[in-house]
C-alpha cells in the first residue's frame, strides 16, 4: 500500500509550489489564454497519467485548467501524488502557464439530521449520488459538491438543516473571510487556524475551511 504523506510533507516537497491540499486531495489551477492552450496542458497531463498508470481529475475551461491529483476514497495524498504534481507543474511551465491558487476551492454540503434519522438515501436518490463511508455521499463522477451527514446537536426532532463547507488554500482563507464579512457576513465562530463559521445577512451558515491545507492533515478519518 502506498505511504500517505501529510499536508506539511507534501508542501515541503520540491516542485509542488503550485499545489494546495483541499478536500479530497491535492489541487492546482493554471490560468490559460484560451481553451486551445488549456487543452494542450490536458494533453500533457494525459501523457503523464499514462506513464504513471493513473490519472487525475481534470476540469478544462477557456479561462484555465483545474487538476486534482487522484480520487482516493478518503481524500488522502500519497507519494505518487507528489510525483504527479511535480511533473504536471513542469509541463505547465513549459507551456508558459502560471498557477493561480486563489481560484482553488472545493464546496461541500453538511446536512444535519436528528437522532435516529437517516436522510442519506433520499439525497442519493435525488442527486444520483452514492455512499462513501459512514457519513458522506459523493457524485460518482466527482464533479459536484459532496454531502456530509451529521447529527443535530442538540437534537431537534422534525427539523433538518444544512450549511455549506468551502475548502480553500490556507493562504487564501483570511482573504476569503474578510471579503465575506465586508459583503455583510457575520462571524459566528472563530476556529482558526482550522476554519471560521460565518453567517450570511439572512443567517445562512458557511464554514470556510483551511484545515486540510494545514500540516497534519492526511485525509479523512
Amino acid at each position: 500500500m502506498e505511504k500517505r504523506v501529510t499536508a506539511k510533507a507534501f508542501h515541503e516537497a520540491p516542485g509542488v509550489e503550485d499545489w494546495r491540499i483541499l478536500y479530497w486531495g491535492a489541487h492546482a489551477h493554471y490560468r490559460t489564454p484560451s481553451f486551445v492552450e488549456g487543452a494542450a496542458l490536458v494533453d500533457e497531463i494525459a501523457r503523464i497519467g499514462a506513464e504513471m498508470g493513473r490519472f487525475p481529475d481534470v476540469d478544462l475551461r477557456p479561462e484555465g485548467v483545474t487538476i486534482k491529483t487522484f480520487a482516493r476514497p478518503d481524500g488522502s495524498v500519497g507519494e505518487s501524488d507528489v510525483e504527479m504534481a511535480r511533473r504536471i507543474s513542469v509541463a505547465a511551465r513549459e507551456l508558459g502557464l502560471e498557477p493561480d491558487p486563489s481560484r482553488l476551492k472545493v464546496v461541500g454540503v453538511a446536512v444535519a439530521q436528528d437522532e435516529g434519522v437517516d436522510t442519506r438515501p433520499f439525497w442519493n436518490a435525488v442527486l444520483g449520488y452514492v455512499d462513501l463511508g459512514d457519513e458522506d455521499s459523493i457524485d460518482p463522477t466527482r464533479r459536484n459538491p459532496h454531502f456530509w451527514f451529521h447529527p443535530i446537536d442538540p437534537p431537534k426532532p422534525g427539523r433538518g438543516r444544512y450549511h455549506i463547507d468551502v475548502s480553500v488554500p490556507a493562504d487564501e482563507g483570511e482573504r476569503r473571510l474578510q471579503a465575506a464579512l465586508a459583503a455583510g457576513g457575520r462571524l459566528v465562530r472563530d476556529n482558526s487556524p482550522e476554519w471560521w463559521t460565518i453567517a450570511s445577512p439572512d443567517n445562512h451558515g458557511v464554514d470556510i475551511a483551511i484545515w486540510p491545507d494545514n500540516e497534519d492533515y492526511q485525509g479523512w478519518t
